[in-house]
């Protein structure tokens, strides 16, 4: 019997941080029947050194993952596509569903600041996988 998957799709401009922080919480978190994928329009070389210490602080491991470029495909399996990004370079997606989560770029900020960037998306992340639960 196969198992039908339904995929949150997180994005950002650099795959390093922001769509990463929110792909591991809402895989930690999702519905039965969802899972998530991330992805960037510029991706980096590898996930941000800070994403991986705010989010070993939770006790999840990112260290693995691997930043990838957001393509039609990607786009066109997802359920529901959340934009993690704020300004002139967020990507405009072609999804069944859209979100937009404005998130300023951790890259460059503090650990502290960038801490509060992750509660945030951690709080969006479990706010969608309630919607998601009720559907």
């Amino acid at each position: 019997m196969a198992i039908f998957m339904r995929i949150v799709l997180f994005v950002c401009v650099g795959n390093s941080f922001r769509s990463q922080v929110a792909e591991a919480y809402f895989n930690k978190y999702a519905p039965q029947g969802w899972v998530a994928v991330s992805a960037g329009i510029i991706p980096e070389e590898k996930v941000h050194q800070n994403a991986i210490v705010l989010m070993q602080e939770e006790g999840i491991d990112i260290s693995h993952k691997k930043p990838r470029r957001l393509n039609d495909e990607l786009q066109e399996m997802a359920d529901v596509a959340v934009v993690v990004c704020s300004g002139d370079f967020c990507p405009i997606l072609h999804a069944k569903q859209v979100e937009k989560w404005p998130m300023p770029d951790p890259h460059l900020m503090p650990l502290d600041e960038a801490r509060r960037v992750r509660d945030k998306i951690k709080e969006k992340v479990i706010e969608l996988t309630g919607r998601l639960t009720e559907r």
